[in-house]
């Protein structure tokens, strides 16, 4: 239990990247902790799609720098490959239920000494044409949102900050 609990503390968005490949045990274990999300109803709704392609890596990262109004922006930091989570988007709780598998995902990869950072505008890129014929290919429901993308890999020491100290009033006890 200390150990899951130093690691939710020191866990860091990491914003600059090795070109190495995260290795497959640590991504076999990071991506079935993300099937272990809490959803409601029990549901288990949302899909992860894992990308290590470089081509289609890109193809990612294009549509998210194009969301934010970037031409040639480069969004995923240089990590070597993105988890992308879906949910169905007739669920009416899909982006909770997402975004607790992207919670689970950041926290395995920082227990496996994986890092990663969450970027957002994933439902932006997957409305797109181009977007939509990725969900296509890689059969992905029509109805399924895009909810998040998360960036692993090994990062590089100039890519993370320190833990910050935690705010007066985070927590109310009643």
């Amino acid at each position: 239990m200390k150990e899951t609990l130093q690691d939710l503390k020191e866990r860091r968005a990491c914003r600059a990247y090795t070109a190495e490949q995260v290795r497959e045990e640590d991504l076999a274990a990071i991506l079935e902790a993300g099937t272990y999300a809490a959803t409601a109803r029990g549901s288990q709704e949302p899909l992860i799609v894992a990308v290590q392609d470089p081509e289609t890596y890109r193809k990612i990262e294009k549509l998210n720098a194009l969301a934010m109004g970037m031409e040639d922006g480069h969004p995923f930091y240089g990590a070597p490959m993105v988890l992308v989570v879906f949910a169905n988007g007739k669920m009416p709780f899909a982006q909770a239920d997402g975004n607790l598998v992207l919670g689970n995902l950041m926290n395995a990869a920082q227990a496996v000494g994986v890092d990663s950072c969450y970027i957002w505008r994933a439902y932006e890129s997957f409305e797109t044409e181009e977007g939509k014929a990725l969900k296509a290919a890689w059969g992905v429901p029509e109805d399924y949102v895009g909810i998040g993308n998360l960036i692993l890999g090994y990062g590089k020491p100039e890519g993370k900050k320190p833990t910050a100290d935690r705010k007066e009033g985070y927590v109310i006890r009643v």
